[in-house]
């Protein structure tokens, strides 16, 4: 056996306000040094989708529940190895002994399987105090009693704990403390970088910090402010300006801007159209890059609202454009799903293939919500939210909708995906009801 290496790493956690929080030591081991079927064999371990979270903090505001959040320490460290897994000694370890080297027996940071070890250990102690795994997501986890529901979302090492108890969320911190020692943090405020404010009227994310800290680092804190995130008059493509030859740093950038999408559908779009060219970015491509940053520096504390008012209701809207891609001529697909007033899901892509009418090309971004919109429904059944209304998509095309409704137009949907057609069937089985809506009142158009 070849031990592999390990190193120290230190960080500085800072609060939301900026202010330093502690210091943190760690001791990771290299994990790109082990071979698989080795010493590792499964490495997957899922984590909470962030739309999931969103829909969970709409149900909180919704029912006035609690909103708690924990953070276990070391998770890592909790994980149970199978695998004979051999480790240099730490820097600052001497021995007597030549040659000697570790013999891991629990899991650490950097390994390969850590997180998925973790995750096992985490799975069954929840199962065996009585908590249900969702089947729509594998990080949800929900408990009914008679008078009380539970609910905690895992992202990692940290834990959301919902529900309508507070006896029942502080037994399972205390449960949890028991096996992992964990820092109760109390009601959430700051989760993922999200910052989360708390008042009568509901519940508000932003990522204010996480927006100075990115201009920050582009030097762009005493930038003009713009009003707009993109310039409507340029159109991106793979143009012929000079390359830009920072080729990292533009995906570092772009990536930033990702993550921030979690509460600022305002840039998803110009967001996907930047992901474009993380292979090749232009001079121009940065240059639009850099103007998103300037319309942040504008609007840092922007961010999505949960009313307590807000009924159940599933209501989405959906929409695309026809050919908007100058380089492959293929539709930009968007839509954005709404339980009640509170905005949970949206999204912005482009389409797989080419579509030889506008028809076609909203009818897969129907295709594309309806898929969404059938997983929200499990979602909410998992969490035993039952939605009296029937669910609404809104479109603004009549021919998809003779699409959608009805076997016809045959020689224009013949060579349709299969997989398209998922809006029929779901229609017709009644799992939502599809309305037309004018231009005008299409929320969708703000995503592509």
């Amino acid at each position: 056996m070849k031990p592999i290496g390990r190193r120290w790493v230190y960080k500085v956690k800072h609060n939301v306000d900026g202010f330093i929080e502690r210091y943190k030591a760690r001791l990771v081991a290299n994990g790109y040094n082990q071979i698989e079927g080795l010493d590792y064999f499964d490495t997957f371990s899922p984590v909470a989708k962030v739309t999931a979270v969103r829909l969970v903090i709409a149900l909180v505001s919704i029912n006035h529940w609690f909103l708690h959040q924990l953070d276990v320490n070391n998770a890592f460290l909790h994980g149970d190895l199978h695998e004979d897994v051999y480790m240099q000694l730490p820097p600052g370890v001497s021995t007597s002994k030549p040659n000697q080297v570790c013999k891991l027996s629990k899991s650490l940071y950097g390994l390969k399987q850590a997180s998925r070890q973790w995750y096992e250990k985490l799975t069954s102690l929840l199962i065996s105090s009585g908590y249900q795994q969702a089947t729509s997501n594998a990080s949800l986890f929900t408990k009914k009693a008679s008078a009380s529901f539970t609910i905690l979302l895992v992202y990692v090492d940290d834990i959301i704990g919902a529900g309508d108890s507070l006896t029942k969320i502080n037994f399972i911190k205390n449960v949890l403390h028991q096996a992992f020692k964990i820092k109760d943090l109390g009601t959430r405020k700051y989760f993922l970088r999200l910052e989360v404010a708390h008042s009568q009227r509901g519940i508000s994310l932003c990522q204010r910090k996480y927006c100075l800290d990115l201009l920050q680092d582009s030097c762009l804190l005493g930038s003009k402010p713009v009003t707009t995130p993109s310039d409507p008059s340029i159109k991106l493509h793979n143009d012929n300006s000079n390359d830009f030859l920072d080729v990292s740093a533009y995906r570092r950038l772009i990536g930033r801007m990702i993550y921030l999408k979690t509460t600022r559908p305002d840039i998803t779009f110009i967001t996907q159209q930047l992901s474009q060219f993380l292979s090749k970015p232009t001079q121009t491509h940065y240059n639009a890059a850099l103007r998103v940053l300037k319309y942040l520096k504008g609007s840092l504390g922007r961010g999505i609202f949960f009313p307590r008012g807000s009924g159940l209701h599933l209501q989405g809207y959906t929409d695309a454009d026809w050919a908007g891609c100058k380089d492959t001529r293929r539709s930009i697909s968007g839509h954005c799903l709404f339980l009640g007033q509170s905005l949970i899901s949206w999204r912005t892509k482009k389409q797989p293939t080419v579509s030889r009418s506008s028809s076609e090309a909203k009818y897969k971004a129907m295709a594309s919500a309806t898929c969404e919109l059938q997983w929200l429904l499990y979602l909410l059944r998992n969490l035993h939210v039952d939605c009296v209304q029937l669910p609404v998509l809104y479109y603004d095309n009549q021919s998809a909708m003779h699409i959608a409704a009805n076997p016809v137009f045959h020689e224009r949907t013949n060579h349709l995906e299969i997989d398209c057609h998922i809006v029929r069937e779901k229609f017709q089985v009644g799992l939502f009801k599809l309305l037309l809506v004018i231009t005008h009142d299409q929320l969708a158009d703000f995503f592509y």
